[in-house]
């Protein structure tokens, strides 16, 4: 499901378990702090240049080069933003164009 939440920082963090997630927020400090109390290391958020979605976000954190684990994240969770993105335009472009959604099945009965 699409959103339009902004958020004015965006980043990386790996958790206590070792897994690299994308973070969001409003708040830098704040984030920082409870990322912290929780066990994860190598935080990595910036301020964004203006508040964005999470695609805008991850479009912005992919242009600032990214590499090694958190690229790989950071890039694989953009792309699966941009594709439910889609999905949820063209869901919506269908409705109101009157017309089935891809993927459902007519039902029609057999006459004999």
């Amino acid at each position: 499901m699409a959103t339009d939440k902004l958020f004015t920082v965006a980043g990386y963090a790996t958790n206590p378990n070792g897994t690299v997630k994308v973070r969001f927020a409003n708040d830098l400090v704040a984030r920082i702090k409870i990322l912290n109390k929780a066990g994860c290391t190598d935080i990595n958020l910036v301020e964004l240049p203006n508040a964005m979605t999470k695609v805008q976000a991850l479009e912005y954190l992919s242009t600032l080069g990214v590499s090694g684990d958190a690229g790989f994240v950071v890039s694989s969770k953009l792309s699966e933003k941009q594709a439910a993105a889609e999905r949820a335009n063209k869901s919506v472009t269908l409705k109101t164009g009157g017309k089935v959604k891809v993927g459902a099945k007519s039902k029609e009965k057999a006459t004999a």
